[in-house]
């Protein structure tokens, strides 16, 4: 049984499943590198525009599995200092991953997303909950610090420092309906709808050109580490002339026009 299941619910829509359901998706070295293998294999794929990330069975991802991790990829030769942290920067480079792919991410998220599993929802581009989703900075209630996975950069930018200081040094568990309230997720769904609302919400990204949307995605998640005002202006201007140079941009404004579908070429 494959720990990722890819598979295509609609054209250009990937929808990657955590599948490790009788743990409620736990972490495990080979769920994490194959996690790592399929957004590789996506960054490149031109067939695909959006991606749906969700769990299997009743849960979205519970975080490490306490049981056991494994062994990072080639690190059977290192000492026990240097395995931990090998581990420690397997799982931590999923967040850079997932900013880094061309195509927005969105997470359906269907159940329990704690500590690595909350860390992946915050590293998606969109955040979808269905009523039973709950959520907590989890690596605090095991003795550990709360600052893991990239939580103490997404978080306070998603949902302000004050927050996002009380959840991670609390580590409680809060319900899907406190994570819409304070803007974690945009949407919330009863159960037997989050993945039409997924599918609905990639469908709406994929009505824009695949160039703007890569650019859009990069800029944004570079606007949030950028200084000063000006500079992310500046790197709007060079993005905007960029995309204005493709036959996507006149396709667009063609069908706008014309009151029709876009025919996008990425081109």
């Amino acid at each position: 049984m494959a720990v990722i299941e890819r598979t295509e619910p609609a054209p250009g829509i990937a929808l990657l499943t955590l599948n490790r359901p009788d743990k409620l998706n736990a972490m495990t070295a080979e769920l994490v590198q194959s996690l790592h293998d399929h957004l590789d294999a996506i960054a490149v794929d031109p067939e695909v525009r959006v991606v749906v990330l969700t769990g299997a069975g009743r849960g979205f991802c519970a975080g490490l599995d306490l049981g056991g991790y494994g062994q990072a990829p080639h690190t059977e030769h290192l000492g026990r200092t240097q395995a931990g942290f090998a581990v420690q920067q397997h799982i931590a480079s999923l967040m850079p991953k997932l900013r880094s792919i061309p195509q927005p991410v969105i997470s359906a998220v269907n159940g329990p997303a704690a500590g690595g599993g909350f860390a992946l929802v915050l590293g998606s581009d969109v955040r979808l909950a269905a009523r039973s989703a709950k959520f907590n900075a989890a690596f605090i209630r095991i003795g550990l610090s709360a600052c893991d996975i990239g939580t103490s950069w997404v978080l306070p930018r998603l949902v302000g420092a004050a927050r996002a200081q009380e959840l991670m040094l609390t580590g409680r568990v809060f319900e899907a309906d406190e994570a819409y309230r304070i803007g974690l997720v945009v949407d919330l769904v009863d159960d037997h709808s989050l993945m039409d609302c997924a599918l609905t919400k990639a469908h709406e990204i994929m009505r824009n050109t695949p160039f703007g949307v890569a650019l859009t995605k990069q800029g944004m998640w570079s606007a949030l580490e950028i200084p000063a005002m000006q500079n992310a202006i500046d790197l709007e201007n060079r993005q905007q002339i960029m995309a204005s140079a493709t036959a996507d941009h006149r396709e667009a404004m063609a069908a706008f026009l014309e009151r029709r579908a876009p025919n996008y070429t990425n081109s």
